[in-house]
């Protein structure tokens, strides 16, 4: 489907009436033309200087999708123009996900936070840390306290997947293979004390979710959460139809003064649930998960978790002496509550204007890691300059 702009007035009336049906059916509530500024510009610069290929931009309150607009390029050397249902690989923004599933369960009472993992993965149970290491020796201790729950969501767990093969850690892997192999390591530091972002702790969060509710990580998300969101774009394993709409992902070129493709591979089924970061979606879907968490874990009139849940997913988890602030599941700092994508997706939540911005682009390397750190805040402060007059008043509370 073309812009309305490159169709007669008859094609663009017929275009806004299908568009109009489309947001309805997905359950959001329709933007009409004259409410869409090209607040998507500010990432033009990004796109001129080749560090990025296009993107799509979205703002959203509580109850309302605000603007929607693609900017660039789907696929270069295709000349496939950037479109707003394109599908993205979120990568880490799965976190958040696999940590409101975790605390669905905790609402439930079937899972305390507070609980040590071992509780509901035995093979965790009487794990050491590394209290010493050098080139020629490793001394274990055991720790004060055991990990908990709560450990694994904030990344301070000291659980890692250093020095373990591929085979045993990788998407290739069953879950509980993947976790079994972290429990044979001992702690990188005394539960607790310490942050360091990663993906093991959050995969076994994946893992507590399959094993107390009785289903497989990927069945859980989908029926408790994706299939009620309307989050119809949201898979681990992207269909056919999904795949043809998928965004190219790139990487510098060489020389540097390029982009080129960054394949990732999809298709194999026998890839497994990536817990940490494994989702692939649309920024239309993230937007209703947004929603969700802002409205204090509920939206259109169905409850997901408690306030209280969401209250501990976005405020600050990690203790007093460690400079990261991470809650469960969510970065939380600077009035801010966001996660981003190993290939520059991110959400962010801006409680203070009851808003959410949502900047998705598929781009990888240094270039991006360095420079690309400018183009989230670029949206977000055109956004909440252009809808600040709604302010958190406008936020819809359940």
């Amino acid at each position: 489907m073309i812009a309305p702009t490159q169709r007669s007035k008859h094609g663009v009336n017929r275009w806004w009436r299908l568009r109009l049906l489309a947001l309805v059916f997905a359950g959001l509530t329709p933007v009409l033309p004259a409410a869409q500024p090209k607040l998507a510009d500010v990432l033009q610069p990004f796109i001129d200087d080749r560090l990025i290929a296009g993107a799509v931009v979205l703002a959203a309150d509580a109850t309302t999708v605000l603007h929607v607009e693609a900017i660039g390029w789907r696929d270069v050397a295709a000349g496939k123009p950037m479109r707003t249902d394109d599908v993205f690989w979120i990568a880490s923004m799965t976190k958040p996900v696999t940590c409101t599933a975790l605390m669905m369960l905790v609402d439930e009472g079937k899972v305390d936070v507070d609980a040590p993992v071992a509780k509901y993965l035995p093979e965790f149970k009487d794990q050491m840390f590394i209290a010493e290491r050098d080139e020629s020796h490793q001394l274990l201790k055991p720790p004060a306290r055991p990990v908990l729950v709560r450990d694994l969501m904030s990344h301070t767990s000291g659980i890692t997947r250093r020095s373990l093969p591929g085979a045993l850690v990788g998407e290739q892997a069953p879950l509980a293979t993947r976790v079994a192999a972290y429990a044979s390591q001992p702690l990188e530091w005394e539960p607790g004390t310490k942050y360091l972002y990663g993906n093991a702790a959050i995969n076994t969060v994946g893992r507590i979710v399959e094993k107390v509710s009785g289903l497989s990580y990927a069945q859980f998300l989908q029926v408790r959460l994706f299939e009620p969101l309307g989050m119809k774009d949201t898979s681990f394993w992207p269909s056919a139809e999904q795949a043809s709409r998928l965004a190219t992902g790139y990487q510098p070129t060489k020389d540097k003064t390029g982009l080129e493709p960054a394949r990732r591979e999809l298709s194999d089924r026998a890839r497994e649930p990536f817990p940490a970061g494994g989702l692939y979606s649309t920024a239309a879907d993230m937007a209703k998960f947004c929603q969700m968490i802002l409205n204090q874990g509920a939206l259109a009139g169905r409850r997901y978790v408690s306030p209280e849940r969401v209250k501990q997913m976005t405020t600050r988890q990690t203790a007093p002496g460690i400079p990261e602030s991470y809650g469960f599941g969510w970065t939380t700092r600077d009035a801010l509550v966001s996660h981003n994508g190993a290939w520059k997706t991110n959400m962010t939540i801006t409680p203070s204007a009851g808003l959410i911005t949502i900047v998705i682009v598929q781009n990888a390397g240094w270039r991006v890691e360095s420079e690309g750190k400018k183009i989230e805040p670029a949206f977000r402060k055109a956004a909440l300059e252009h809808f600040a007059q709604r302010g958190p008043e406008a936020v819809t509370r359940p």
